[in-house]
């Protein structure tokens, strides 16, 4: 079996790369086809982890807009006989709609919207076209020649992202990280529901109410006892019950328990959350408190500027670079999202 996602297309590497640690540490079995830059097809699902998968993709996913279940591959020539030969009355609840994106196809969307909807309606009964509100989405997507007819199961909450943008939170501080970019960042730490992540430069609290939203025991600390508390004040708005957070130097840090995971966005300006300590320093720091209070196997995923170089200060520390990203913030800042872990070797 089969699923489709539809991903953004904000950055080139970053949706796929979320994609894959999710799949890492949620144990996915499954093979990675793409498409093309936006298009994914997650092929070879054994039939009884299929929903299992999609519940978990739908739940994660951050730079994924849609997943769905694929009911047929076709072409132009052949779209009428496969879609005919779907037992729609077993997808399609009382009412549907179609809906067709294009991916470098010349396709009329309107036109195949239309035709596939008259090919369902002759082929089933007591079932009617919802454009409104349909209970059940008819997803095909087209790509050049190629047409994947699918279903969707489960929504993905994309409302979410928009709703919980930092100036829409109750506590509100300028340069918080937007809630997509969190949760890819919690992502790519291979965190799972139930393990512990911590953020030691919490701020207002982004990268926790992500974490906390996919089922993680949360954990922050900030030199700065407003944010500290600002912090608490969003992880309650946004029903995150299972939460501590401190008001310290991230210098003083000791974990009661081991972390299976560390994100955050450290400051890069002048007496920040180390508070005497400006520049590269900052993070020199950081890496020597971190290091013990992360379990063997943990993560840190993290974002920095493009000026300074991690590589030396992990490889002092006992860490090891396992995957960067950049983002082009503005035209004088990459923000470089980088993937660590403790050097086993």
């Amino acid at each position: 079996m089969e699923l489709l996602c539809i991903q953004s297309q904000e950055h080139p590497e970053l949706p796929l790369a979320e994609l894959k640690a999710v799949m890492e540490c949620e144990d996915i079995d499954a093979e990675i086809e793409k498409v093309t830059e936006g298009l994914v097809i997650l092929k070879d699902i054994p039939d009884d982890k299929l929903d299992e998968y999609y519940e978990i993709l739908t739940r994660r996913l951050g730079y994924t807009h849609e997943v769905h279940q694929i009911l047929a591959r076709t072409d132009v020539d052949n779209l009428d006989e496969d879609v005919s030969k779907i037992d729609w009355a077993e997808w399609i609840d009382e009412n549907f709609a179609v809906r067709v994106k294009r991916f470098n196809s010349q396709i009329d969307t309107v036109g195949t919207e239309r035709h596939i909807g008259t090919l369902i309606l002759d082929n089933t009964e007591r079932i009617r076209v919802n454009l409104s509100k349909p209970k059940s989405l008819v997803r095909v997507v087209a790509h050049q020649n190629d047409l994947y007819v699918a279903i969707e199961k489960i929504k993905l909450n994309k409302k979410h992202f928009e709703d919980s943008k930092p100036h829409k939170r109750p506590f509100f501080y300028p340069g918080s990280m937007n809630p997509k970019l969190a949760r890819c960042m919690v992502n790519l730490s291979r965190v799972k529901a139930g393990e512990l992540l911590l953020d030691p430069f919490c701020g207002t609290g982004g990268i926790l109410i992500e974490a906390g939203l996919i089922g993680c025991k949360v954990v922050g600390s900030d030199v700065y006892w407003k944010m500290k508390n600002g912090t608490a004040i969003n992880l309650d708005y946004y029903g995150i019950t299972d939460y501590r957070t401190f008001h310290l130097d991230v210098r003083e840090l000791k974990m009661y328990e081991k972390v299976s995971s560390v994100v955050t966005d450290p400051p890069y300006g002048i007496s920040t959350s180390t508070g005497d300590v400006d520049g590269e320093g900052i993070f020199e720091e950081f890496f020597h408190a971190i290091y013990d209070n992360m379990r063997d196997d943990a993560y840190l995923c993290m974002a920095s500027p493009h000026y300074i170089d991690l590589k030396p200060m992990v490889d002092e520390v006992g860490f090891k670079i396992v995957e960067q990203y950049g983002i082009k913030m503005h035209k004088s800042l990459t923000r470089i999202i980088s993937v660590i872990r403790k050097n086993l070797d």
